[in-house]
């Protein structure tokens, strides 16, 4: 199989920028000439193994930069839109978006978002919800997506947040249990921390100093709030920098970003970069051990895993997504190549939608994407009880995997033989964008596919494609 070449222009020009070089003194330092990078830097030419090389050497760059990011996911998503039936057959080859994404990743950008603009009028429209002869009615995007989008593109990895965090536990290094030491910290401001009754996680009244944490919830799920609050409390200065890097167009927007930052910072305090990856490497990543050694639940551990991206000291690449019992995917991010559809649920194949019929046990599956890469994917329920008889249970269904090269390296793949090829499930992104023509789970045909009808003949779908 031929070597897929390496255009990364707009990396190159990006780690020249924070180096403060010249493109003559990076040139010089890469040992190459200045029309060559000028060449790389404008994707005209590939970035050749030597630049790659320098670049590790020279610099210390930790080059899998070179090879992830924005560009891949953007083209993924410009895919998955341009299958949307309004452009029919005017959609450009995938050689094109790619060049796109690495090239002009704005003007990718502000075509997703005039995609999404589109859809949600559509939408609107279709559900005759009132949109026409609004005042209000401008076409905006959903403060949800947009937050979506904002951590999706940022590798859901904030680095500051993230060493804030790291350094706030090991600041408190004195033995004592994080919670104990939370709620010694939010004392010392004079503020109370109690216990309710009730369905309520967590209420803070800024009036009185109290902090109120529901007595049913979980050990887990009580100190990840109470670490939320003292996000809110002694974070708030860095969430709202961060925040006003981001640019969100709504206070909406905005107001929901600052909660996904203090659960970073909460679940990044819980358990700590350094501390965590080491663990991670030492249980071969074993969910349940470091559940127990961080006092952490299934899904937090999960959900850190997929996070570990810090440059210069990355683990093991994962994706994560959880799902509820209808399919909707409900959290999603990607450190690996496969990206989830953004609209519409998973793929029916993918053994996360199994893991409800099994509960309280991990699924394994080997599962290879059109692409032609293979993955190790697991799957497991988790349930989060109300705390009693009455109050209601939700159910969802997490997925954690990785690409098979880095197998080895978890507990999960010590007894499956990787290198069979029989052993691997066809999955895809979504019906809508996949590829496969003989998928026995198809739910609708794919829309950048031509289809054939014959009324005389039936086979597993009553069409076949083109």
């Amino acid at each position: 199989m031929a070597t897929q070449k390496l255009y990364a222009g707009v990396k190159l020009r990006e780690i020249r920028s924070r180096l403060e070089l010249t493109q003559k003194a990076f040139a010089e330092k890469l040992g190459i000439s200045l029309p060559y990078l000028n060449q790389m830097e404008n994707n005209h030419r590939p970035v050749s193994a030597g630049v790659v090389l320098a670049l590790a050497q020279e610099f210390g760059t930790d080059v899998t930069e070179l090879s992830t990011g924005d560009a891949e996911r953007m083209v993924v998503d410009m895919r998955e839109a341009f299958a949307d039936p309004v452009f029919a057959d005017a959609a450009p080859p995938l050689g094109d978006l790619r060049l796109t994404a690495s090239n002009a990743p704005a003007l990718a950008r502000a075509f997703l978002s005039l995609h999404r603009a589109y859809r949600q009028t559509h939408e609107r429209l279709a559900s005759l919800d009132e949109a026409l002869g609004r005042e209000d009615s401008s076409v905006q995007p959903s403060p949800w997506e947009e937050v979506r989008d904002f951590f999706h593109y940022c590798d859901n990895y904030i680095d500051a947040v993230d060493r804030a965090a790291e350094h706030f536990t090991r600041g408190k290094g004195d033995g004592k249990p994080l919670a104990e030491t939370a709620v010694a910290l939010l004392e010392e401001r004079g503020l109370s921390v109690s216990f309710q009754e009730g369905g309520t996680l967590r209420s803070f009244d800024a009036s009185t100093g109290r902090l109120m944490l529901s007595a049913r919830a979980s050990s887990a799920t009580q100190q990840f709030q109470l670490l939320h609050q003292v996000a809110l409390i002694t974070q708030d200065q860095l969430l709202d920098a961060t925040l006003d890097l981001a640019r969100f167009q709504t206070e909406e927007a905005r107001a929901i970003a600052k909660i996904g930052l203090a659960n970073y910072f909460a679940g990044a305090a819980l358990l700590p970069y350094g501390a965590f990856l080491d663990a991670a490497a030492e249980t071969r990543h074993d969910l349940e051990r470091l559940a127990d050694i961080f006092g952490a639940s299934i899904e937090q551990i999960a959900h850190r895993l997929s996070t570990l991206q810090r440059p210069g000291a990355k683990g093991v690449p994962f994706f994560f997504v959880r799902v509820d019992q209808a399919g909707t995917i409900t959290k999603r991010h990607s450190s690996t190549r496969l990206q989830f559809a953004r609209f519409g649920g998973a793929c029916p194949l993918w053994n996360v939608h199994q893991a409800f019929e099994t509960p309280g046990r991990f699924l394994r599956q080997l599962a290879q994407t059109p692409d032609g890469v293979r993955y190790l994917c697991l799957a497991r329920d988790v349930s989060k009880p109300g705390g009693s008889f009455t109050a209601p249970v939700r159910r969802y269904a997490i997925g954690l995997g990785c690409e098979t090269a880095h197998a080895g390296r978890l507990v999960y793949a010590d007894d499956l033989d990787v290198s069979n090829h029989a052993a691997y499930q066809p999955i895809g992104i979504s019906c809508r964008i996949c590829e496969r023509n003989d998928c026995h789970q198809r739910s609708v045909p794919p829309l950048e596919r031509r289809l054939s009808v014959d009324h005389h003949r039936r086979g597993v779908l009553p069409y076949s494609i083109g």
